[in-house]
């Protein structure tokens, strides 16, 4: 405790995974740890975050009820090992977690301390057991009615897959893409229903104390779930950052590569929820032991990746973790108490400054971001594109592809949500949907809509191919989005890693900021205007002369095509244009055309009255960066138009109605 006010904690999280020490044995319960660490945190004026204990079940759950353990997709249940592992269908699991939850909110529920329930731990893995499939078989029975309508949503009559049964059904046929859709999104759905078994004892013994669940980005497992759907059944979005720092190249981007790239699942997890602050519910005051290289965070580091959440959102900067475990396999993680047990480390001293400017920083909590463009990323265009054999089998790169667009927006200070493709587009003036090659129903009609009411929408290629059972459309590519985008792909043409095109601007594309040669790879299509104007063209090969950049004027909006994979500098040019002509602003509000000096972002919060204006160097020499007129230090001391900004440091500026 005394460690705790030193370091300028205020809100500790616990409980995770600590099912054995509240349950050590079958129905008995030793609670009375947990009630003295109530106590002391409540009686020193800190915040309880409580985490019920699913993420890590108990040996003598595994041991005699078999069934709570995973089977894999070989038909093996797994041995009792590591976290995470639990089978989210097991009837005997949901009860005993029931049970102790329960517990937990008869005990903790109305305690003045309790913040916030935590649900579980970063929800990952899939089970492929008997109760699974047969949940799975229920579930798809619910949606399709009829085993007719689920052969034709699966094309099943190709290779002679016809199910005439239901118990035919599985969920290992790579072959089968509507099943390996359904799947994934049986699984998200179970996450959902476990969730709800969870919550309905806390909801019900404290209504009061809302809920979270921390995710874990973007990490690309292949037994993923749609966070953005688990998120609705939250009432606050949260996830675990843990960013690469200093383990890049200059040649990669350095740190501002990982800056950008973190910058993207902040974005991201607000956006599920975008009329509150999420919270960054775990990240590491210093090493990470299960990377490649557990480097140190360098001084300055510490602050500017706490406060760069701060800045696209979060109410929180939490670290795990408090204390560094003696053994177990994250002994050499990062923690803000040390093996050595004291406060005489740089570590701590980081924290404890950090933790007495987000204390100076309380007015910020609640405030909003408001971003005028979004990028959209989508688990299941994802899901359709990993599966998906042909027209391209390596380097597919949906997410790189989506992060390449969106750091165009970064690095011109300029706010953006990372959304799905379902959501609702009425607040943006930019829609940027990079390789949306799946098209549920309607998002085409979401987009017309959006686009003929004055919006400015691009599209690559790999768009429009296929509903959301990985149909094609019939018709010609890029299937409902056709008028939309005033084009007809003909063919894609795929290019070996080696192989390269060239872009060549069009006169009629200096005006967007266009002009000159760009090397395109990997994605080529070949295209026919039906409506639209082309602003580029190729020039190699048989496909010299075709289109590879159009416009097409739809009601009061713009759509735009980009049918290649284009270098960084085409994307600049591209998107610092389509930004400039839709009007939109940087954080600062100036114009964003340009990009911002290497290593700079800047971010803006506001709650109506005054804006919090955070400018970031994740490069390790100082910046000059642009921010206009009318904002104040924290001195309340006016700042010039162009600030100067050390490396590895962030700066935060005020501006109200009486300053601008």
């Amino acid at each position: 405790m005394r460690l705790m006010r030193l370091a300028n904690v205020n809100t500790v999280s616990i409980g995770i995974f600590s099912w054995a020490e509240l349950e050590p044995s079958e129905g008995f319960y030793t609670f009375d740890w947990l009630d003295r660490v109530f106590e002391k945190l409540a009686a020193n004026g800190r915040r309880i975050i409580l985490a019920t204990p699913s993420g890590g079940k108990p040996n003598w759950l595994a041991a005699r009820y078999p069934e709570v353990r995973r089977v894999n997709e070989q038909g093996m249940r797994e041995p009792q090992r590591g976290r995470h592992n639990h089978c989210i269908t097991s009837p005997i699991y949901r009860k005993k977690i029931t049970e102790i939850n329960t517990l937990l909110a008869q005990r903790y529920g109305a305690h003045p301390a309790l913040l916030l329930w935590h649900i579980g731990n970063e929800f990952t893995g899939y089970c492929y057991c008997d109760l699974c499939m047969a949940a799975f078989r229920l579930w798809l029975r619910n949606k399709y009615g009829t085993l007719e309508k689920l052969n034709h949503a699966w094309w099943a009559t190709f290779w002679s897959h016809r199910f005439t049964s239901w118990d035919q059904v599985n969920c290992i046929d790579p072959n089968i893409h509507g099943m390996i859709l359904d799947w994934r999104r049986f699984m998200t759905s179970q996450v959902i229903d476990f969730i709800a078994v969870e919550c309905e004892p806390l909801r019900r013994h404290a209504p009061h104390i809302p809920a979270t669940t921390n995710f874990i980005g973007l990490i690309d497992f292949d037994e993923a779930y749609d966070y953005s759907k688990i998120a609705q059944s939250m009432d606050i979005a949260s996830w675990d950052s843990y960013p690469f720092w200093h383990n890049r190249s200059p040649s990669e981007g350095g740190d501002a590569s990982v800056a950008c790239d973190t910058a993207f699942v902040h974005d991201l997890t607000r956006a599920m929820k975008p009329d509150r602050s999420w919270l960054l519910m775990e990240t590491t005051p210093s090493a990470q032991n299960w990377t490649p290289v557990s480097r140190l965070r360098r001084p300055g580091m510490l602050r500017l990746n706490g406060l760069q959440a701060v800045a696209h959102g979060s109410d929180s900067v939490l670290y795990f973790q408090w204390r560094k475990s003696r053994g177990g396999c994250e002994k050499f993680h990062g923690a803000v108490v040390d093996h050595a047990g004291h406060e005489h480390t740089r570590v701590f001293q980081d924290v404890t400054a950090l933790g007495a400017e987000l204390g100076k920083l309380s007015s910020v909590a609640g405030s909003l971001i408001r971003p005028r463009a979004a990028v959209i990323y989508d688990w299941e265009n994802r899901w359709a594109i990993d599966a998906a054999l042909g027209p391209r089998n390596v380097n597919k790169d949906y997410l790189p592809t989506c992060r390449a667009h969106y750091r165009e927006f970064w690095r011109r200070g300029v706010a953006v949500d990372v959304i799905s493709s379902i959501a609702n587009l009425e607040p943006y003036r930019i829609v940027v949907a990079p390789m949306l090659y799946m098209l549920r129903p309607g998002v085409a009609e979401n987009i017309a809509r959006f686009v003929n009411a004055g919006g400015t929408f691009v599209a690559t290629y790999m768009t429009g191919i296929a509903d959301e059972n990985d149909l094609c459309f019939l018709g010609g590519f890029p299937g409902p989005l056709k008028e939309v985008l005033g084009i007809w792909v003909e063919e894609t043409d795929v290019l070996n890693d080696f192989d390269r095109q060239t872009v060549v601007a069009g006169e009629n594309a200096l005006e967007l900021g266009l002009s000159g040669h760009y090397a395109a790879q990997h994605y080529v299509d070949l295209l026919h205007l039906r409506g639209s104007e082309a602003l580029a063209y190729y020039s190699d090969e048989f496909v010299a002369g075709r289109p590879a950049v159009t416009r097409n004027r739809y009601g009061g909006g713009i759509a735009y095509y980009v049918a290649s994979r284009n270098d960084a500098h085409f994307l600049s040019d591209f998107l610092g244009g389509v930004i400039r002509e839709a009007g939109i602003k940087s954080a600062a509000g100036l114009p964003a055309f340009h990009p911002l000096p290497h290593g700079l972002s800047m971010q803006v919060r506001t709650d109506g009255k005054t804006d919090t204006l955070f400018v970031m160097n994740f490069s390790d020499v100082e910046r000059q960066a642009p921010i206009g007129k009318g904002f104040l230090n924290v001195n309340g001391e006016t700042v010039p138009e162009v600030v100067k900004i050390s490396g590895y440091t962030t700066c935060i500026f005020f501006r109200t109605g009486d300053t601008v």
